[in-house]
């Protein structure tokens, strides 16, 4: 990992590039990290990256936490079982249960 202040990466921005291509660079401001480099192999993993970082994106998987955590969600078992099938077998099985 290599360190740079915001005034030696500024002057010395393809070098940091570059070296950001052997593990993250830390960007330093009076000593102090405010930011990271980080290479990208390709458009999936910048979109991996991005997705990450996005409040939107956190958002939706915090409401999908909260529904699994208030037993809204469907059945691990229910769950593989329609990922496999690529039919929504989990709906099934909750819609049933509740007209039992």
């Amino acid at each position: 990992m290599k360190i740079g202040s915001v005034a030696d990466v500024k002057t010395h921005f393809s070098a940091y590039i570059k070296a950001s291509e052997e593990g993250p660079v830390v960007v330093t401001r009076n000593g102090k990290p405010v930011a990271a480099l980080l290479a990208v192999g390709d458009e999936e993993e910048l979109e991996r990256l991005l997705m990450a970082y996005s409040p939107r994106w956190r958002a939706i998987l915090d409401a999908a936490r909260n529904r699994v955590r208030s037993g809204a969600g469907i059945p691990h078992e229910a769950f593989w079982r329609s990922a496999e099938t690529g039919k929504d077998a989990g709906r099934r099985s909750q819609t049933k249960k509740k007209a039992d």
